[in-house]
């Protein structure tokens, strides 16, 4: 979606918004770190984010890449600057061709700072010369398939006013070659931010004006950026921040509360702007407090607007459903799909491509380094290590599990006690979600989708098995017609309880003018898929321990000997019922191992320990 899109729908419902900016990093350990962070921070709901482009263009293709990657794997809408600095025609084109492969649809066109090292701007061979003509080439050759943006400087207040006047002018001349909206430079000064607005409009600037917001993190920080900016500071900021300047925790606490303030004076001016972007310099703390200082909550359908994450590619844009066995893996899911000609949007059905990817082609592998696993997951020796491992991680003792890159979300903690107890009894889980009956689409554990609406879950369970546990399970089951199950060993063979051939849709929302949603579905072809991935990942884990080590002929045994199931409980009224085969098996099976085994060894959830021998 266009970002003049985005601020035209919340302003006809009265919503204040936010977006965030980020510049790429030097490093790719850098690069990664800030990733992460810019998916935790998409929780904190910004409508869009968009990405610097260094000047002299020497991080150009990295800007292309966090865009691709912004736009694809985290799902978040994105706007790509562009400068005229250092980059002839041909490469402006290669750019704009690579952000609209990637769904991009936002572009701030600048001409730039100069290089590093030149005082003074020059102009490539081949390039241009000013900002408006970089806007005059977008518009020639894409249309209106981009929104275009360009920078405001309420800084030129304070100029003499022929020169005020003129930089209005060129401005509006900028403006009225295709510009959809305005983005301000970091200011601190109110008044004159809302004058130079009321000046704009005036000279018959019309289109929405994105004020930039820079949180106050350090009073070096804030020194070095108005000086480089050139930003006016006012007197009434010096003398709060001045006398603390030695003391960051409360630079940065009193800062928050000047910023705070002038941000709601623009808010509540009758000049019609109800949106801020904050320039995060990559730091998450600043733009958090700021936000809750603001008492800025984001909204549930602008951080989920389907329980998964989407991919806002032009493939992908309109995909509507997925399988629940990747969703603690979305990357091997979108890689793995990536080559679809089309993609599910309403039905699961023929219209998909029948193939995933082939594991070697993505390369499945654990996420943690061998040092970060051992660290989280120790060396197990017997089962049940395994086993506590498995519950602790559903209890939210631990970060990861090798299906599971990060800690479970929030709706696991609802059945958190239930898992954890299932995985002490040997079903070790790797997937979940519980029984949920209308629960409202804002709802902060289970909401998701437009507002107003309701979404339902059936309750569901993913898990590896010992054969002997499997057929106690299995015999119980069978007495609840609600469940169906596909069993799954690491051969391929598969067993299941279903007559259907379709899928099973496990989550669906019902909202206003809209058809029902049914984002997350159980099918056998996907199951398949997902359980030669899911058997890797357990033979990664292995390879992390030394040949022939206790531990990893342990986890190679598991393995090897366990089935891969998937449990539907279909009754979604009824939130444990799912649970009471497993607590009716586990009690048979403890009840009729009690002692020791033939060999005269302790018996641990029914196993003999494991050793080196």
């Amino acid at each position: 979606m266009r970002i003049s899109q985005k601020i035209e729908q919340s302003t006809k419902e009265g919503k204040v918004w936010w977006s965030f900016e980020y510049f790429p990093p030097r490093t790719a350990q850098g690069l990664q770190n800030l990733l992460d962070r810019i998916e935790r921070m998409r929780a904190l709901g910004p409508e869009f984010i968009d990405i610097t482009w260094n000047a002299g263009g020497r991080t150009s293709d990295l800007t292309s890449e966090m865009v691709k990657t912004c736009q694809g794997l985290i799902g978040m809408e994105t706007c790509m600057h562009l400068t005229c600095t250092n980059m002839p025609k041909e490469k402006v084109d290669i750019a704009l061709s690579d952000a609209k492969a990637s769904g991009c649809r936002n572009i701030l066109a600048l001409r730039g700072d100069p290089p590093m090292g030149q005082d003074n701007w020059e102009a490539v061979e081949g390039g241009f010369v000013h900002g408006i003509d970089l806007v005059r080439h977008i518009r020639r050759n894409y249309g209106d398939y981009f929104d275009i943006a360009v920078a405001g400087f309420p800084q030129h207040m304070l100029l003499p006013e022929a020169e005020r006047d003129q930089e209005i002018q060129w401005l509006k001349e900028k403006i009225d070659a295709g510009v959809n909206f305005i983005f301000t430079q970091m200011f601190y000064d109110v008044e004159m931010f809302l004058s130079w607005v009321k000046a704009i409009r005036a000279a018959g600037i019309t289109i929405p004006i994105v004020p930039g917001i820079n949180p106050i993190q350090t009073w070096n920080g804030f020194q070095k950026a108005t000086l480089l900016s050139q930003t006016t500071i006012p007197r009434s900021y010096l003398d709060v921040l001045e006398p603390v300047k030695n003391d960051d925790e409360k630079v940065r606490e009193l800062g928050t509360k000047l910023v705070a303030d002038m941000c709601r004076k623009i808010l509540d001016s009758d000049l019609g702007i109800k949106g801020l972007h904050f320039y995060t310099m990559n730091l998450e703390k600043g733009t958090k407090m700021l936000l809750e200082e603001l008492n800025l909550v984001p909204r549930i359908e602008t951080i989920k607007p389907l329980p998964w994450r989407q991919c806002l590619t032009p493939t992908r844009r309109q995909e509507t459903i997925r399988p629940i066995f990747w969703a603690n893996r979305t990357k091997s899911y979108i890689s793995r799909t990536e080559n679809w000609d089309e993609y599910p949007n309403g039905r699961f059905g023929d219209s998909r491509s029948p193939a995933y990817g082939e594991l070697d082609g993505y390369g499945v592998s654990i996420k943690q380094t061998k040092e970060s696993a051992l660290k989280l997951w120790g060396e197990p020796t017997t089962l049940s290590d395994i086993t506590a491992l498995f519950a602790n991680f559903c209890a939210g003792g631990l970060a990861a599990l090798p299906w599971s890159d990060s800690v479970p979300s929030k709706e696991t903690s609802v059945i958190a006690s239930q898992l954890a107890r299932m995985n002490k009894l040997g079903f070790l889980t790797i997937n979940s979600q519980p029984a949920v009956n209308g629960a409202r689409s804002d709802d902060k554990v289970f909401g998701w989708g437009p507002a107003n609406g309701y979404v339902y879950q059936k309750a569901y369970l993913e898990f590896f098995v010992s054969p002997e546990h499997l057929k106690l399970l299995l015999k119980h089951i069978e007495r609840d017609s609600n469940i169906t199950y596909y069993v799954i060993n690491k051969r391929g063979d598969l067993q299941t309880n279903t007559h259907s051939e379709g899928p099973n849709a496990v989550t669906w929302g019902v909202f206003p003018g809209k058809e029902i949603i049914q984002p997350t579905i159980v099918e056998a072809l996907s199951f398949m898929a997902w359980k030669d991935e899911a058997y890797e990942l357990g033979s990664q884990w292995a390879k992390l321990y030394d040949h022939d080590s206790p531990s990893q002929k342990l986890i190679e045994s598991v393995m090897d000997s366990y089935s891969l199931v998937n449990v539907v409980h279909n009754d979604f009224h009824n939130s444990d019922s799912i649970f009471e085969p497993f607590w009716k098996a586990g009690a048979e099976w403890e009840a009729s191992q009690k002692g020791v085994n033939g060999n005269g060894h302790a018996l641990v959830n029914g196993h003999a320990a494991v050793n080196g021998a």
